[in-house]
């Protein structure tokens, strides 16, 4: 009889071991909106999980509209939006998503945005405000309890969150990519587009012991991307209550020299590195002026294609020979219009971030040689 219940016991703790390796499973959750739902189904692939039912749409008046078909009380929800063109709706869905979860008695909502939108606007221009703080309060009220992303614009961005951020890196699938695909890269020299790219490319520059250039001057910026008086002392006109002579010292302008590069460039394979290409022009500048000074192959390496307007014009008609970023945000339609744009999966790298989140396992791997200037 003794024999019968110790057997009866350990059947039961078996049972009970297998039930929660089961739950722990089956309690993952991937829904996604409608900005990148090619991204959710090679995460999901990855993970071994089925996409859970998610409906999201608009309705006559614009307005959003979240339904979830399936129960999702207690547990892990993984939701993967990333910011497009149509921005603000991606923003409006991912809130609605994350609200909906909250409400739904969830028991972590994770926010899995490849390309964090207004990410360029985390510095104080004139009389506007930091959006990127906005938008992270408001996502933080939403509901979600964790972030993960990639290749933030400035770092900093994460201190805006009230919730853990993880920046996730595409530098070594480019790295592997200029190493195995492009022929004779050793031959090769990283080009930083303007200064404040420098870092970046000498990040890579080391990695792959090549040299550096840097691209010095630029084309006039528009008045709205000028930097105003924050940043130094503004220039104070002569008037009736205040003498400059007495007062502060005026500050003298700046003006930006003609564009040239700083490096050899002569002969050699050109590879501009950035986080984002949206505007192109000042690519296709940059190009020129490096085909101008001997570069006979040009190359453009980005996490976020953005390749807003008519990019894919402007880089076909350019000495660019090959526009190379990721799929963290969706350009099938660019590429049917430019033959030079090139696109890296790094669904794995979401992929494993999610299961190590979920199992709650050290995501110091991801970020091995991760150093601040990459």
């Amino acid at each position: 009889m003794l024999l019968n219940k110790t057997r009866l016991v350990g059947f039961t703790n078996h049972s009970r071991k297998s039930n929660m390796e089961n739950n722990s499973t089956s309690d993952i959750v991937i829904l996604s909106g409608n900005s990148h739902p090619e991204l959710a189904d090679l995460i999901a692939d990855r993970l071994g999980v089925r996409k859970g039912g998610c409906s999201v749409y608009h309705k006559t008046n614009r307005e959003t509209m979240v339904e979830i078909a399936d129960s999702i009380r207690g547990k892990n929800i993984y939701i993967v939006q990333t910011g497009t063109k149509d921005v603000n709706n991606n923003i409006m869905e991912l809130l609605i998503m994350a609200y909906a979860c909250k409400t739904s008695s969830a028991r972590s909502i994770v926010g899995v945005i490849p390309y964090l939108p207004y990410s360029k606007q985390c510095k104080m221009r004139k009389r506007g405000c930091i959006v990127t703080k906005l938008l992270a309060q408001m996502m933080c009220k939403s509901g979600l309890t964790h972030i993960i992303t990639m290749d933030l614009h400035q770092k900093e961005i994460q201190g805006f969150y009230d919730c853990p951020v993880d920046n996730l890196r595409a530098s070594p699938f480019l790295l592997q990519y200029i190493q195995e695909s492009i022929p004779d890269y050793r031959n090769s020299v990283i080009v930083a587009r303007n200064p404040g790219s420098a870092k970046k490319a000498t990040s890579y520059a080391e990695r792959l012991r090549l040299g550096i250039a840097v691209i010095h001057g630029e084309q006039k910026e528009a008045e709205s991307d000028e930097v105003d008086g924050r940043y130094s002392p503004p220039c104070i006109p002569r008037s009736r209550t205040m003498d400059v002579s007495v007062g502060v010292p005026v500050h003298p302008a700046k003006e930006k020299p003609p564009i040239n590069v700083v490096g050899d460039v002569g002969g050699r394979i050109a590879i501009m590195v950035d986080d984002m290409i949206d505007d192109v022009q000042s690519f296709v500048a940059a190009a020129e002026v490096l085909k101008e000074c001997g570069a006979y192959k040009i190359y453009v390496l980005a996490t976020h294609g953005l390749l807003s307007s008519d990019a894919p014009r402007l880089i076909e008609d350019s000495p660019i020979d090959e526009v190379v970023v990721t799929n963290t945000v969706p350009h099938e339609l660019q590429k049917m219009q430019c033959n030079k744009i090139k696109t890296i999966d790094i669904s794995v790298l979401l992929s494993e971030a999610i299961r190590r989140i979920h199992n709650k396992e050290s995501m110091s791997y991801l970020f091995k040689n991760v150093t601040l200037e990459d």
